[in-house]
């Protein structure tokens, strides 16, 4: 019989939508294989609510416990403001049947399930923890929303389940910088862009806790606004105040909402056979049902059998993270037993510890190995004996490491050895560390690739995103370990019994990520784009980042000072059309001149309440006025100085006297590579100063720089994607192709062709590719809209094939939630069903990734190949930009390497797609990149 509610009982309330998400995202999409319904989301539900029985034991347990759902979309709130969370993208098409789903599994798992119309999950929430406070009762809330928080303390907590962490009084002053209390004040000032709640324009959260916190409360601060000094600040207040007390009326929860239930109703019962058995047959989750069976002792329902390529779900490993089984190797003979381990079993998760995140100057200060999951060792080797109460810390060496030299010694072998696979979560790093003090790591598999691979346009692939995603364990966080800012301390400062856990467990998540996703590789069809595209280019840019370019520190410190005079003169010209100065670079400034003191019409306020200046804006207005046109000059100028001529000096390495970028393989859905520290891929070459920066890149004595570029590869694979014979012909015939869209668009011969006709169809050309539209084209060309878009009717009516390939990929791409290119890369498209402002990007991207992630396949292809075709040249490639790779070659040489290179370029599509153009490589060669390209 129950008892009421009060002292000693123990109320849990799951926020329901935050599990379903948090289900939705985790995994790849899953269908029911007997009908094909979306079940993912409930799969991943069913194994949070199962973790969450199991683990919810003992004296803390809870007594009462409640899922508590959204009822809809509309509530009381609507009603106070229309626009009120207006702005949410529409729920995923294959969410949308998981949603009563996910009601039926919380009753399955005879878990109290409520919800109610015209209210919000929270206002639920709400309403119980105050009852169960009230009762003198504790209340634990299981969510990380934010909105939630208004309601901590005095037996109210909140537990963010994935973190695995608590949220109390001190944790919620540590997000919104005031107590619970004060939370509702704090956020109708800042607003919030996720439910549009409107805020104060321009109060952010901790300039709103700095006001609650000087004037003790909203109402208080409303009043006395008068008072505040600084001018902006003070009007908004005032302008806004009716606005700030409906937004504090609309983050406020409903404490006092009508239920038709009580907190007894809500006692917690134990999982009945009879309910969860059917439902879980039902759902086809095998795996689960099995589980869950053994624990309930009964036997499980018979499910009609699936291939085993098409479980229900990727099961989170059953052995649990515990520090307990990481070790600290500290003797030989200890690390001994870890090599004999690993040869044992034929592979071994491998991580680095270093003093930086640059390869070529961070130093090797410690190992990782894990070849079983849950069982991990950490091999320190240069920590220092530093404490965090001794102010400068120390060079001496803690007790209880190897020599460096010692440990090396052992593990190159193993290291190196070719019957014993090394997996690591992006390998490129950790084989130039190990590059650096000469081990040449070898064979590799590596997680970050496999997951980019499988999931490219879906999510990130950092190790701690993946961890969380699909092993439902949050990695310890390095930030506390080495802190921020000024006092930040580097790893080998970290004490060992510190540095042990952390980095014991990333060769231990990075070993179990690998034990999940290597089978799944097959299951999603991505094998041979990860091994031939991925996997086998990491020792490629590994060697190139090594090998860096030569930049001429002089050449650099010249354009510096010619591109400051002609800011200068710039600014001249700027302040004689103005009839004063004013500071250039001030977005804010050019807005008050441009759109108030020289009344120039399209001025448009942000929520800051300045005018928009950005390039878009100037582009437009540039089209009439001759001072945005300077200033867009003036800005380039800027951009070149800091980001190039200024900030490339300081990326010169003092030891190679060359610049060492560092190229991520992930840094774009399509397979594009992404080029940082220094980012050598955004180098403009449309304008004359742009070029001239390449002039600074330059060969060593007795070499030559040469570059070799595919010509318009992104315009053959469109004519042979979506089959378009007029072009094909004239690729195969080697015309103009500009010029022959030109002919065909405008009805212009070939011998009348003049430069601007040939410039306007190359726009459109290279436009399409991107899904450009009137207004963009327009842009491009400083033409009428109209105009423009007429252009690009017409330029369909030529090319149908064109129009065809567009609404067939949009299509496939709804249809199946990702596109393919040639070479099976998937490039999923998690938007491309979005509604609004994101519609017509996500279907732009979907059109432009087959095409451009094909380029990007052939290139990588042609880089794999690269290194043994020139094997026996005095040369070494140096950058890959997009279309382009440049190389370093001994002069006499030059022309061995153009045709060896050319030869794998050229070629770099075969055997495994056909092309029915062929592809060109323009070659150049010189002293320096501008001359070679």
């Amino acid at each position: 019989m129950s008892t009421t509610f009060g002292k000693g009982h123990h109320l849990h309330l799951i926020d329901g939508s935050a599990f379903i998400f948090r289900a939705y995202h985790a995994l790849p999409p899953l269908t029911r294989k007997s009908d094909g319904l979306p079940i993912g989301a409930v799969s991943g539900f069913c194994n949070m609510l199962q973790r969450y029985v199991e683990t919810n034991t003992g004296p803390d347990a809870p007594t009462h416990v409640a899922v508590i759902f959204d009822k809809g979309s509309h509530t009381f709130r609507n009603d106070m403001y229309d626009q009120y969370k207006a702005n949410r993208e529409a729920m995923p098409e294959d969410l949308r049947p998981q949603i009563p789903l996910t009601r039926q599994a919380t009753i399955a798992f005879n878990i109290a399930c409520e919800e109610k119309e015209g209210f919000e999950a929270d206002d639920i929430i709400a309403t119980l923890a105050v009852q169960a406070r009230t009762a003198g009762g504790r209340c634990t809330i299981i969510s990380s929303d934010k909105d939630l928080m208004q309601l901590v303390g005095d037996g109210v907590e909140m537990l963010d389940a994935m973190k695995n962490k608590r949220i109390d009084r001190d944790g919620v002053f540590e997000k919104f910088g005031v107590y619970p209390d004060r939370v509702v004040d704090v956020q109708a000032l800042a607003g919030d862009s996720v439910d549009n709640v409107p805020g104060a324009p321009g109060i952010g959260i901790k300039t709103a806790a700095l006001l609650i916190n000087e004037y003790g409360d909203l109402d208080a601060l409303l009043e006395r606004a008068g008072e505040i000094k600084q001018p902006k600040r003070r009007e908004t207040l005032i302008n806004h105040a009716d606005q700030i007390r409906l937004s504090r009326r609309l983050v406020l929860l409903d404490e006092n909402t009508p239920l038709d239930f009580t907190l007894d109703d809500l006692e917690v019962r134990e999982p009945d056979a009879d309910l969860l058995m059917p439902f879980l047959a039902e759902m086809e989750f095998r795996t689960l049902t099995k589980r869950i069976a053994d624990q309930l002792g009964v036997t499980p329902p018979a499910i009609e059998d699936t291939p085993a390529t098409a479980p229900d779900a990727p099961e989170v490993a059953d052995i649990p993270f515990d520090k307990s089984g990481y070790s600290k190797v500290s003797t030989g003979a200890e690390l001994q037993e870890w090599i004999d381990r690993i040869y044992e079993r034929g592979y071994v998760a491998v991580d680095t510890e270093t003093t930086g995140l640059n390869e070529m100057t961070a130093d090797l200060v410690g190992i990782s190995l894990c070849v079983e999951a849950g069982q991990a060792c950490y091999i320190p080797l240069i920590h220092k004996a530093y404490r965090g109460d001794d102010l400068f810390g120390s060079d001496d060496l803690a007790e209880g490491q190897m020599p460096l030299n010692d440990a090396l010694e052992m593990l190159k072998p193993m290291l190196e050895d070719p019957s014993i696979l090394k997996i690591g979560q992006n390998m490129k790093y950790d084989a130039k560390i190990f590059a650096q003090v000469g081990i040449h790591v070898a064979p590799i598999d590596d997680t970050m690739l496999m997951s980019y691979a499988m999931h490219g346009g879906l999510h990130n692939h950092g190790m701690d995103a993946l961890s969380d995603r699909y092993l439902g364990h949050t990695p310890i966080p390095i930030k506390p370990l080495l802190g921020s800012g000024k006092s930040a301390i580097t790893f080998d400062k970290v004490p060992l019994e510190d540095a042990v856990p952390y980095a014991a467990e990333d060769a231990d998540i990075t070993l179990r990520l690998w034990q999940k996703f290597k089978p799944m590789l097959h299951r999603t069809q991505v094998t041979r784009v990860y091994e031939t595209l991925e996997r086998p280019l990491v020792p490629v840019l590994a060697q190139m980042e090594r090998t860096g370019i030569k930049v001429d520190r002089d050449t650099l410190s010249r354009m510096s000072n010619a591109f400051s005079q002609s800011m200068a003169g710039l600014e001249d010209e700027i302040y004689e059309m103005v009839g004063r100065k004013f500071n250039v670079g001030s977005p804010k400034q050019l807005g008050e001149i441009l759109f108030d003191e020289m009344g120039i019409e399209g001025g448009k306020k942000g929520k800051t309440g300045a005018y928009a200046t950005g390039a878009d804006v100037l582009e437009d207005l540039a089209t009439e006025h001759e001072l945005p046109r300077r200033i867009l000059d003036w800005r380039q100028l800027s951009k070149l100085k800091s980001t190039y001529t200024d900030a490339l000096q300081e990326h010169i390495n003092p030891d190679t006297g060359r610049v060492h970028t560092s190229y991520s393989i992930t840094g774009a859905s399509t397979g594009r590579l992404a080029s940082n520290s220094p980012n050598l891929q955004n180098i403009p070459i449309r304008t004359e100063e742009g070029r001239r920066i390449r002039e600074a890149f330059v060969a060593e004595d007795g070499k030559t720089l040469v570059a070799l570029d595919y010509s318009q590869i992104e315009l053959r694979i469109l004519a042979h994607i979506a089959d378009i014979e007029a072009l094909k012909q004239a690729f195969r015939d080697g015309q103009d192709i500009h010029a022959m869209t030109a002919s065909e668009m405008f009805d212009v011969p070939m011998e009348n062709m003049t430069p601007d006709i040939r410039r306007r169809a190359k726009a459109i050309n290279f436009g399409v590719i991107y899904g450009i539209s009137g207004f963009g084209l327009a842009r491009n060309l400083r033409i009428p809209r109209s105009e423009a878009q007429g252009f690009i009717d017409r330029y369909f009516e030529r090319f149908p094939g064109i129009r065809t390939y567009m609404d067939d990929t949009k299509a496939f791409a709804k249809e199946h939630g990702y596109v393919q290119t040639l070479f099976g890369r998937r490039i999923h498209t998690p938007n491309i069903a979005a509604k609004g402002p994101h519609a017509g990007f996500a279907a732009r991207a979907a059109i432009n990734a087959p095409i451009q992630g094909t380029a990007a396949d052939v290139i990588r292809r042609a880089m794999v190949r690269m290194p043994d075709a020139i094997a026996d040249l005095p040369a070494k490639m140096l950058l890959q930009v997009h279309d382009e790779l440049l190389f370093e070659v001994e002069q006499g040489a030059e022309g061995a390497l153009i045709k060896a290179a050319r030869d794998v370029m050229e070629g770099a599509a075969d055997p495994v797609v056909k092309l029915d153009v062929t592809l060109n490589v323009d070659a150049g060669q010189g002293p320096n990149w501008a001359v070679a390209h």
